[in-house]
């Protein structure tokens, strides 16, 4: 289980997510307002924000709170200036690290994700100094103790539905998918009736460095979680892995 599945099924497991409610419903709706503002409120010809409201209402957010942050970026939209950044740097043992930034101010958040990184061991790159370590591509992870399928009943479907590929961990199944390919994918599983651990677009590493001491393995997972509770990060991306008995001991 390396880089973006690994970070990715950490954050499922943690026990924190009530507490988290608030910052994700914030996180969210900045994702409704910049991919309304973007490409129209019609979630039929918005790819982007048909999205981002299927992950709100994953999230159990009211209608009517999804419905008022699209209208909010369509209608007078005096005030919000929201602005899309991508920032990129290392962490401890020189993993990747890219963040996607939605802010309202850029040198704020520029100075704080700056400190952040420098106070757990990282620093802030220039642009395109790990971009091209990461592809954009679907990613949808499936528990297997939920679904009846075996294996290659599950890997046959994937793949005739239009995945990239299918990789099998101690506990998931994980289905790559170009972007463009990943909601049909998405919709085929469902229909068989398969429920969807993660499904999202992320950005996959292409290669990974692997972390084997306990120490730096903690300060790596510490890095993301306060990267992750910061307000102007939408997503977090890595190229870690850590393996399985070490992730549990911590």
């Amino acid at each position: 289980m390396a880089g973006h599945s690994k970070w990715a099924n950490i954050k499922h497991r943690k026990a924190r997510v009530d507490e988290q409610k608030g910052k994700i419903f914030t996180k969210l709706s900045k994702e409704l307002m910049v991919a309304a503002r973007e490409g129209g409120g019609d979630i039929d010809t918005n790819f982007r924000l048909r999205l981002a409201v299927q992950k709100a209402r994953e999230e159990n957010i009211p209608n009517d709170n999804i419905n008022r942050a699209i209208k909010k970026a369509l209608g007078d939209n005096e005030g919000i200036k929201l602005e899309e950044i991508t920032y990129e740097g290392y962490g401890p043992s020189g993993v990747a690290v890219m963040l996607d930034i939605v802010t309202d101010n850029r040198n704020r958040t520029a100075g704080e994700i700056r400190n952040i990184l420098s106070r757990n061991g990282g620093n802030l790159g220039e642009t395109g100094c790990v971009a091209w370590m990461f592809s954009r591509q679907g990613y949808i992870s499936i528990e297997k103790g939920q679904i009846s399928m075996d294996e290659d009943e599950i890997m046959l479907l994937a793949l005739e539905a239009g995945a990239e590929d299918f990789r099998v961990e101690e506990d998931i199944y994980e289905v790559i998918t170009v972007p463009e390919n990943m909601e049909k994918v998405k919709e085929i599983l469902t229909g068989e009736g398969i429920e969807m651990k993660i499904s999202e677009l992320t950005m996959v590493p292409q290669s990974v460095v692997e972390i084997n001491d306990q120490d730096e393995a903690a300060q790596i997972i510490s890095l993301m979680e306060t990267l992750e509770d910061h307000d102007d990060v939408q997503n977090v991306y890595a190229n870690f892995e850590i393996p399985e008995e070490l992730m549990n001991s911590l």
